[in-house]
């Protein structure tokens, strides 16, 4: 048998000759001229290496090979109408699903609401979410494992640098602020971090820890970090005991309860920018643009909500 394979319509040549008797009368049925009609006949026996048709008077009948074409015929045309048919559920969104990475406040405050939304316009369409730290998150979108990633970003860093070029949806410009003991002061004014240089200091994720020391070295001094620690709600336990300050997103706080802390704006402040990744081209794919549709509706509502310390809109870069 030749390499060339067999494709659908082949077979369904084969199929109307059997059912016709006649190459004219198949080759009227599907609309194809009879020189047309018989040279997909000579081209499917070259593939095969055996004849397909043989001459039967005024007519032709099929050959033992022929045969078993047009008897699976049938079966592969069902099958194809069915892999169309669930290509078009998808492409409709009546079907399918979207892959979706995220960090834990995002996850907590973000997301749900965004697949709250994308389930009551798409209810056929299947979100997946798996939490993950930006750096993972990236890197599962570079491997084709997500779809989405869900990510932070120092506001003031390049998006990319040298890395692989992705593309990137801003969502919400988010501040970090600085969690002092209840007990420190009531108001929740700004705080110069320079006056907290001999405190010690609560960390979290090492990108996380990464920022608050640039933002600190702005201020003029490296923080004394004595305790690190990804759990916002550990963090803000270990501030209301007395053990130190952080700095921590406004998402975290608005996504746990945080009495007997106060929160506040920072001199010099630091903004992480909050984006959904996806690999180039991807919109195209209908499950994906209506999930970042659907985050960047949800990121409008936060943004509006006025939740303190208040996400805003992102700005398109």
């Amino acid at each position: 048998m030749g390499s060339r394979p067999l494709d659908a319509a082949a077979l369904r040549l084969v199929r109307a000759v059997h059912d016709t008797g006649s190459v004219t009368a198949a080759a009227r049925e599907l609309g194809l001229t009879q020189p047309a009609a018989s040279q997909q006949l000579r081209a499917v026996e070259r593939v095969l290496g055996t004849p397909v048709v043989v001459r039967a008077g005024r007519g032709v009948r099929l050959t033992e090979a022929g045969l078993v074409l047009a008897r699976n015929a049938v079966a592969v045309q069902s099958a194809l109408d069915a892999t169309l048919e669930e290509v078009a559920a998808v492409a409709s969104l009546r079907a399918g699903r979207v892959r979706i990475a995220a960090f834990p406040s995002a996850a907590a405050t973000l997301l749900p609401a965004a697949l709250a939304a994308l389930r009551v316009r798409h209810p056929g369409l299947v979100p997946t979410f798996a939490e993950a730290e930006p750096p993972e998150a990236l890197a599962e979108v570079d491997a084709g494992r997500v779809d989405i990633a869900v990510v932070f970003r120092d506001a003031a860093t390049d998006p990319d640098g040298d890395g692989p070029r992705r593309l990137r949806v801003p969502l919400l410009e988010d501040d970090v602020v600085v969690v002092l003991p209840g007990s420190d002061r009531q108001d929740d004014g700004a705080v110069d971090l320079e006056g907290l240089a001999d405190r010690p200091w609560i960390a979290g994720c090492p990108q996380c820890r990464t920022q608050l020391v640039g933002t600190c070295a702005r201020a003029g001094f490296a923080p004394r970090v004595d305790f690190a620690t990804d759990d916002y709600v550990a963090a803000l336990g270990l501030v209301r005991a007395g053990l130190g300050v952080a700095a921590l997103p406004g998402l975290a706080l608005a996504a746990v309860p945080h009495p007997g802390v106060t929160a506040h704006p920072t001199r010099p402040g630091a903004i992480r920018a909050i984006e959904a990744v996806a690999q180039p081209g991807t919109t195209r794919v209908p499950a994906v643009a209506a999930a970042l549709d659907a985050l960047r509706g949800a990121a409008e509502r936060l943004a509006a909500a006025h939740v303190w310390p208040a996400p805003r809109r992102r700005r398109r870069d």
